[in-house]
């Protein structure tokens, strides 16, 4: 068995890209807004300081006016200390001032702590702000003025950053900790979905593969109102034009089969016809050579010459006949036998049939009765006459002495309401043995070797009338056949058919 290698899924795939994705985003989000908390923090914190040095200045120059004309070091080192208890009491931030030359000048702290502020100190005697971050610990230095906005000294704020960076810690902890449940639950339901997805697509996949192998759609693998959806039923209406090609192409070859078996078969049946015309016209040949030679030895014998006249005169009506009926058969067969079908009306035309094997009933012995009634048929006229002639002469050959022919004619109508008539043969002959009554319209199949010769049948009248009444948009068949007879009916329209080539050998119409 031949192993799958192993590959990274669609469905894991497309998982991964979402958690990538939503990782990225996540870590874009939160340096975003740690860096806003802490740029505020920042403003905010400056901003506060800001208002407290303002603050601080005002109470400075206030001072400095109440201690009258003394110089900086010498206010610093009057009111100093004085000074950084009162605003630290006021900032409610520890304070801490020094001189212009660094030196402190007072503190509200208990102990001052050690820290290097000697480069803060430069930029404020320059008159700028500085501030020194130890760990959790900022201190801020701003320049002191006086009322004249003459520098006087340095305030410097202690303040605690502990809160703000636990607040901003407490955040980034949230961040993480959200993040990884967002990431986590986002990974979760990204591999559902596409999961999902990608089951939908594996069913379309084998409903693409049971079409390759011929398991065809009744209806579409799923039904979504979104592109997979439209795919689906893409695939659906694929399958069902595959199904249907493949039934025309397989109604195609059936076509294709049974024409070349008909073909076969017709190549066999001119073999056959060429073998059965040479046999039949052999007979009659021979017979009228052997009473020739007969005439030639006994010239002077009027018994033979009056015997041999008549059997001579028989072979060659025999033989007229035979060639008359494969002639016209084999024109309708390769030439499209033309016939002149028209409106006729019925009752003088069977009536002339009936009179024509008149003389041949009675010399038989065979009586001839006609039940006939008016109307019109669609037709040829000496085609018509011609089929009947057959039929009645059939039934007069094949008759047992003393029996009855019946020639009759009934107008019908179908279920489609298409009229019909229906040309009825009858006689109380022989009969048709059962195995030989699906073969007696093939040409030359005759049902017994001694009966066609007794009877003078070479087996082309009943195809004779099968291909006459077919040219005419009409059929024959046999009705009835037993011990006490056959029955044969020819059916033609009354008027004009359609479609003639519709009714097929056979199958005549449903008549009500």
């Amino acid at each position: 068995m031949r192993r799958r290698a192993w590959r990274l899924g669609l469905k894991w795939k497309a998982a991964l890209l979402l958690a990538l994705l939503l990782a990225a985003v996540i870590a874009v989000l939160s340096f975003l807004v740690l860096a806003g908390i802490r740029n505020d923090q920042r403003a905010r914190l400056e901003q506060t300081l800001a208002g407290e040095v303002e603050a601080a200045n005002s109470r400075v120059r206030q001072e400095a006016m109440m201690s009258g004309a003394l110089s900086a070091d010498d206010f610093m080192e009057r009111s100093g200390q004085r000074l950084a208890v009162d605003l630290g009491a006021q900032s409610g931030l520890p304070v801490t001032l020094y001189k212009q030359d660094g030196t402190l000048a007072g503190t509200s702290l208990p102990f001052q702590p050690k820290a290097d502020v000697k480069d803060a100190l430069a930029h404020t005697a320059q008159g700028l702000s500085a501030y020194i971050t130890e760990g959790d610990r900022l201190l801020y230095l701003a320049p002191l003025y006086k009322a004249d906005d003459k520098l006087v000294g340095t305030i410097q704020f202690h303040v605690s950053l502990a809160e703000q960076h636990a607040f901003y810690e407490g955040i980034q902890r949230l961040f993480w900790v959200t993040g990884v449940l967002v990431l986590a639950a986002g990974f979760l339901l990204g591999f559902l979905y596409v999961w999902r997805q990608a089951r939908v697509i594996e069913r379309l996949n084998e409903a693409a593969q049971g079409i390759g192998e011929g398991k065809y759609l009744s209806a579409p693998t799923v039904r979504r109102a979104d592109e997979l959806g439209e795919l689906a039923q893409g695939i659906y209406e694929m399958s069902g034009r595959i199904s249907s090609s493949l039934a025309q192409l397989t109604e195609e070859k059936s076509k294709l089969l049974e024409a070349v078996a008909r073909l076969q078969e017709l190549e066999q049946q001119q073999k056959q016809f060429i073998g059965n015309i040479s046999h039949e016209l052999k007979t009659p040949l021979t017979s009228i050579l052997a009473y020739t030679d007969l005439l030639d030895m006994y010239r002077d014998d009027p018994g033979l010459l009056e015997e041999a006249g008549k059997q001579i005169g028989k072979e060659a009506e025999r033989l007229y006949g035979l060639v008359e009926k494969a002639l016209k058969l084999s024109s309708m067969d390769v030439y499209e036998f033309e016939t002149h079908a028209k409106s006729v009306s019925l009752l003088p035309l069977l009536q002339e049939a009936a009179d024509r094997l008149q003389a041949k009933a009675e010399r038989h012995g065979v009586e001839m009765v006609s039940t006939l009634e008016e109307g019109s048929v669609w037709a040829d006229p000496e085609n018509l006459i011609h089929m009947v002639q057959n039929l009645l002469d059939n039934a007069i050959k094949y008759n047992k002495p003393g029996g009855k022919v019946l020639l009759s004619n009934e107008a019908v109508r179908d279920q489609d309401g298409q009229g019909w008539m229906n040309i009825t043969v009858r006689d109380t002959g022989i009969g048709i043995p059962e195995e030989a009554r699906a073969k007696i319209f093939d040409p030359f199949y005759t049902v017994s070797d001694d009966r066609s010769r007794a009877h003078g049948g070479t087996g082309l009248g009943l195809p004779l009338v099968k291909g006459l009444a077919e040219k005419q948009g009409g059929t024959v068949e046999l009705a009835a056949s037993g011990p006490e007879g056959s029955i044969f009916v020819i059916t033609l329209p009354l008027q004009r058919p359609e479609h003639p080539e519709t009714i097929s050998a056979g199958n005549s119409p449903n008549l009500e």
